[in-house]
Parts: structure tokens; C-alpha cells; sequence
């Protein structure tokens, strides 16, 4: 699994002229799928991208997560994280898990960050979105939840 983790002053999603969902400081969380995960990783991913301490304290050092800022998190399925990109000009996808796994998992992921008191809006899962990120730094961290 893979979360692709970028720390925002907002961020929103669209589909079409819908906002779904939107967040102020925080963290946009695009998370990807592959076919081995399992509800360990969800676990795992879940607690490392709500405890990542990549938020400046008084000092302005990144020394405080989104637990500690009481921030949200926009979460978003992007299965093109698993996306292979090394073989001629179109990305194959087949490290990409199955839609009903994927969703299953995606769920229970949003459910994880959520049960860790923090704000969750998402997107829609398998839906044509459009995001809005404002992040802020530019910080961005891939996470996974395996080498």
C-alpha cells in the first residue's frame, strides 16, 4: 500500500461542479493499492501517515504530526501509484488490486484515520476527480507500507 502524503494550508475535491469534500491545514493523502494488502497495512499506513511529524512546532522545526495540530485529512484512491512506467510509453497498471479489493481496503483506510479523531473528507472512489492541493512547503512523502 501506498500513500502518497502531501502536507496542505487546504485542499478540496471535485466531481464536476460537486465538491465532495474539503480541508483546511492538514494533510492530502492519495493512497494506492496493490494486490498483496491487507487490513495490516491499512493499520500500518493508517497510524504512520496521522503520526508523521512533518509540521513545525514554535521552533519551526517538523516536529508535529496531524494528531498533535488537530489537522484533517483529504483522502483520495489514486490507483496510479501502482502504475509501471518502465516499459515503453503507456503505464501498465497491473500491480494496480482489483477495484472491489481496493475499495474495500480504501474504505477501511479512511475508516482507521478517522478512528484516530481525526476530520476526514474524501473523494469518490472509481469517480473522474478533480483536487484542488495547496501544499504547503512544498512537502511531499511517499509512504508505503512494505519494500
Amino acid at each position: 500500500m501506498r500513500a502518497l502524503v502531501q502536507r496542505v494550508s487546504s485542499g478540496a475535491v471535485c466531481v464536476g461542479t460537486e465538491q465532495l469534500g474539503a480541508i483546511g491545514k492538514g494533510l492530502v493523502i492519495l493512497l494506492g493499492v496493490t494486490h498483496a494488502d491487507t487490513a495490516a497495512d491499512v493499520d500500518f499506513l493508517a497510524e504512520k501517515c496521522v503520526n508523521l511529524r512533518i509540521f513545525a512546532d514554535e521552533a519551526g522545526k517538523m516536529n508535529r504530526s496531524l494528531a498533535d495540530l488537530g489537522g484533517a485529512a483529504l483522502i483520495v484512491s489514486q490507483f496510479t501509484l501502482y502504475a509501471d512506467c518502465s516499459h515503453g510509453r503507456r503505464p501498465g497498471f497491473a500491480e494496480a488490486a482489483p477495484p472491489e479489493q481496493a475499495e474495500r481496503l480504501y474504505d477501511l483506510f479512511v475508516d482507521r484515520v478517522k478512528r484516530s479523531g481525526i476530520g476526514v473528507a474524501t473523494g469518490r472512489f472509481g469517480a473522474e476527480m478533480q483536487l484542488e492541493i495547496h501544499n504547503d512547503g512544498p512537502v511531499t512523502l511517499l509512504v508505503e507500507s512494505r519494500k
